[in-house]
Protein backbone atom coordinates (compact mmCIF):
# COMPACT_ATOMS: atom_id res chain seq x y z
CA UNK A 1 0.00 0.00 0.00
CA UNK A 2 1.31 3.55 -0.68
CA UNK A 3 1.53 6.18 1.54
CA UNK A 4 -0.91 8.24 -0.72
CA UNK A 5 -2.80 5.34 -0.84
CA UNK A 6 -3.07 5.14 3.38
CA UNK A 7 -3.56 8.30 4.13
CA UNK A 8 -6.63 8.34 1.79
CA UNK A 9 -7.70 5.62 4.12
CA UNK A 10 -6.80 6.58 7.14
CA UNK A 11 -8.84 10.34 6.33
CA UNK A 12 -11.54 7.48 5.15
CA UNK A 13 -12.07 6.43 8.68
CA UNK A 14 -11.42 9.65 10.57
CA UNK A 15 -14.43 10.68 8.06
CA UNK A 16 -16.68 7.97 8.82
CA UNK A 17 -15.68 6.89 12.13
CA UNK A 18 -16.04 10.29 13.48
CA UNK A 19 -19.47 11.29 12.21
CA UNK A 20 -22.52 10.78 13.66
CA UNK A 21 -24.32 7.81 12.81
CA UNK A 22 -25.99 4.82 15.26
CA UNK A 23 -22.91 3.30 17.02
CA UNK A 24 -21.56 7.46 17.89
CA UNK A 25 -25.05 7.96 19.00
CA UNK A 26 -25.36 5.27 21.73
CA UNK A 27 -21.63 5.92 22.58
CA UNK A 28 -22.64 9.26 23.20
CA UNK A 29 -26.18 8.62 25.07
CA UNK A 30 -24.44 5.55 27.18
CA UNK A 31 -21.66 7.99 28.14
CA UNK A 32 -24.05 10.73 29.44
CA UNK A 33 -26.13 8.15 30.95
CA UNK A 34 -23.52 5.63 32.70
CA UNK A 35 -19.86 7.74 32.20
CA UNK A 36 -17.10 6.71 30.76
CA UNK A 37 -15.80 3.85 32.65
CA UNK A 38 -19.28 1.81 32.77
CA UNK A 39 -19.27 2.66 28.66
CA UNK A 40 -15.89 0.85 28.30
CA UNK A 41 -17.37 -2.78 27.48
CA UNK A 42 -19.45 -1.12 24.59
CA UNK A 43 -16.51 1.58 22.99
CA UNK A 44 -14.36 -1.79 22.87
CA UNK A 45 -16.94 -3.76 21.21
CA UNK A 46 -17.47 -0.93 18.35
CA UNK A 47 -13.75 0.21 18.08
CA UNK A 48 -12.95 -3.51 17.60
CA UNK A 49 -16.42 -5.91 16.27
CA UNK A 50 -16.66 -3.33 13.31
CA UNK A 51 -12.66 -3.74 11.86
CA UNK A 52 -12.94 -7.54 12.69
CA UNK A 53 -15.94 -7.24 10.35
CA UNK A 54 -14.04 -5.48 7.76
CA UNK A 55 -11.07 -7.80 8.12
CA UNK A 56 -13.58 -10.87 7.17
CA UNK A 57 -15.01 -8.65 4.20
CA UNK A 58 -12.18 -7.76 3.07
CA UNK A 59 -10.05 -11.48 3.01
CA UNK A 60 -13.14 -12.76 1.12
CA UNK A 61 -13.53 -9.99 -1.28
CA UNK A 62 -9.72 -10.06 -1.50
CA UNK A 63 -9.77 -13.87 -2.59
CA UNK A 64 -12.96 -12.80 -5.36
CA UNK A 65 -10.59 -9.93 -6.87
CA UNK A 66 -7.98 -12.44 -7.62
CA UNK A 67 -10.02 -14.32 -9.71
CA UNK A 68 -12.35 -11.20 -11.28
CA UNK A 69 -11.34 -8.37 -13.22
CA UNK A 70 -14.73 -7.35 -13.40
CA UNK A 71 -15.69 -8.05 -9.96
CA UNK A 72 -13.20 -5.82 -8.68
CA UNK A 73 -13.55 -3.24 -10.71
CA UNK A 74 -17.40 -3.25 -10.14
CA UNK A 75 -16.75 -3.43 -6.36
CA UNK A 76 -14.45 -0.41 -6.55
CA UNK A 77 -16.57 2.17 -8.52
CA UNK A 78 -19.74 0.15 -6.39
CA UNK A 79 -18.21 1.11 -3.30
CA UNK A 80 -17.14 4.31 -4.77
CA UNK A 81 -20.97 5.52 -5.04
CA UNK A 82 -22.10 3.79 -1.69
CA UNK A 83 -18.66 5.94 -0.28
CA UNK A 84 -20.57 9.04 -1.96
CA UNK A 85 -24.34 7.89 -0.82
CA UNK A 86 -22.78 8.00 2.54
CA UNK A 87 -21.30 11.79 2.27
CA UNK A 88 -24.53 12.88 1.06
CA UNK A 89 -26.57 11.00 3.69
CA UNK A 90 -24.11 12.56 6.22
CA UNK A 91 -24.31 15.88 5.24
CA UNK A 92 -28.03 16.11 5.21
CA UNK A 93 -28.36 14.23 8.43
CA UNK A 94 -30.01 14.84 11.66
CA UNK A 95 -27.17 14.81 13.90
CA UNK A 96 -26.89 12.76 17.10
CA UNK A 97 -30.99 12.39 17.86
CA UNK A 98 -31.03 8.81 19.45
CA UNK A 99 -35.18 8.08 20.51
CA UNK A 100 -34.41 5.99 23.04
CA UNK A 101 -31.50 4.72 25.89
CA UNK A 102 -31.07 1.13 27.49
CA UNK A 103 -30.93 1.30 31.21
CA UNK A 104 -27.69 -0.40 30.96
CA UNK A 105 -24.32 0.13 29.32
CA UNK A 106 -24.43 -2.61 25.98
CA UNK A 107 -21.55 -5.10 26.38
CA UNK A 108 -18.91 -6.15 24.14
CA UNK A 109 -20.16 -8.87 22.83
CA UNK A 110 -23.62 -6.80 22.14
CA UNK A 111 -21.81 -3.76 20.55
CA UNK A 112 -19.66 -6.09 18.33
CA UNK A 113 -22.51 -8.46 17.09
CA UNK A 114 -24.49 -5.03 16.54
CA UNK A 115 -21.79 -4.39 13.86
CA UNK A 116 -22.99 -6.99 11.64
CA UNK A 117 -26.63 -5.40 11.76
CA UNK A 118 -26.14 -2.18 11.06
CA UNK A 119 -26.28 -0.74 7.50
CA UNK A 120 -23.48 2.06 8.17
CA UNK A 121 -21.12 -0.74 9.06
CA UNK A 122 -21.93 -3.31 6.09
CA UNK A 123 -21.97 0.14 3.51
CA UNK A 124 -18.34 0.85 5.02
CA UNK A 125 -16.66 -2.73 5.14
CA UNK A 126 -17.66 -3.09 1.64
CA UNK A 127 -16.87 -0.11 0.39
CA UNK A 128 -13.76 0.32 2.01
CA UNK A 129 -12.10 -2.99 1.10
CA UNK A 130 -13.69 -2.94 -2.05
CA UNK A 131 -11.60 0.42 -2.45
CA UNK A 132 -8.35 -0.80 -0.91
CA UNK A 133 -7.99 -4.20 -0.89
CA UNK A 134 -5.01 -5.22 -2.90
CA UNK A 135 -5.94 -8.26 -5.25
CA UNK A 136 -1.55 -8.84 -5.56
CA UNK A 137 -1.71 -8.98 -1.32
CA UNK A 138 -5.42 -9.29 0.06
CA UNK A 139 -4.20 -10.30 3.71
CA UNK A 140 -1.82 -7.56 3.80
CA UNK A 141 -3.88 -5.16 2.86
CA UNK A 142 -6.79 -6.41 4.39
CA UNK A 143 -4.55 -6.52 7.78
CA UNK A 144 -3.77 -2.73 7.60
CA UNK A 145 -7.62 -1.48 6.66
CA UNK A 146 -8.68 -3.59 10.15
CA UNK A 147 -5.69 -2.01 11.59
CA UNK A 148 -6.37 1.66 10.69
CA UNK A 149 -9.89 0.96 11.27
CA UNK A 150 -9.45 -0.02 14.93
CA UNK A 151 -6.83 2.62 15.44
CA UNK A 152 -9.18 5.16 14.61
CA UNK A 153 -12.12 3.68 15.58
CA UNK A 154 -10.56 3.51 19.31
CA UNK A 155 -10.09 7.36 19.49
CA UNK A 156 -13.60 8.05 18.15
CA UNK A 157 -15.49 5.42 20.47
CA UNK A 158 -12.78 7.26 23.51
CA UNK A 159 -14.11 10.88 22.00
CA UNK A 160 -17.77 10.07 21.76
CA UNK A 161 -18.12 8.32 25.15
CA UNK A 162 -15.74 11.18 26.93
CA UNK A 163 -17.39 13.91 25.18
CA UNK A 164 -21.29 12.71 25.27
CA UNK A 165 -23.06 15.41 26.81
CA UNK A 166 -20.89 18.10 25.48
CA UNK A 167 -21.19 16.76 22.08
CA UNK A 168 -24.91 16.16 22.60
CA UNK A 169 -25.84 19.66 23.56
CA UNK A 170 -23.01 20.98 21.14
CA UNK A 171 -24.87 19.50 18.33
CA UNK A 172 -28.21 20.52 19.21
CA UNK A 173 -28.10 23.26 17.03
CA UNK A 174 -29.34 23.00 13.15
CA UNK A 175 -26.36 25.22 12.21
CA UNK A 176 -23.94 23.27 14.44
CA UNK A 177 -25.08 19.99 12.98
CA UNK A 178 -25.13 21.08 9.73
CA UNK A 179 -20.88 22.56 9.66
CA UNK A 180 -20.21 19.46 11.66
CA UNK A 181 -22.15 17.20 8.98
CA UNK A 182 -20.77 18.79 5.93
CA UNK A 183 -17.13 19.56 6.66
CA UNK A 184 -17.37 15.66 7.49
CA UNK A 185 -19.61 14.53 4.09
CA UNK A 186 -16.36 16.76 2.03
CA UNK A 187 -13.59 14.62 3.91
CA UNK A 188 -15.41 12.03 2.40
CA UNK A 189 -15.93 12.73 -0.96
CA UNK A 190 -12.20 13.75 -1.08
CA UNK A 191 -11.15 10.40 0.13
CA UNK A 192 -13.38 9.05 -2.36
CA UNK A 193 -12.06 10.89 -5.30
CA UNK A 194 -8.44 10.76 -4.23
CA UNK A 195 -8.36 6.91 -4.36
CA UNK A 196 -10.30 6.92 -7.03
CA UNK A 197 -7.38 9.06 -8.60
CA UNK A 198 -4.85 6.97 -8.17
Amino acid sequence: MTSQTLLALIGLAIATLFTPGPNNAMLATSGAHFGFRRTIPHALGVAIGFPAMVLIVGLLLGQLFQSSVLLREGLRWGGAVLLLWIAYKVAFSGGTETKSADARPMTFIGASAFQWINPKGWSMAIAATSLFIDPASPLHTALIVAAVFTLIGLMSSATWVGLGQVISRWLTTEARRRIFNVTMAALIVLSTIQMLWH
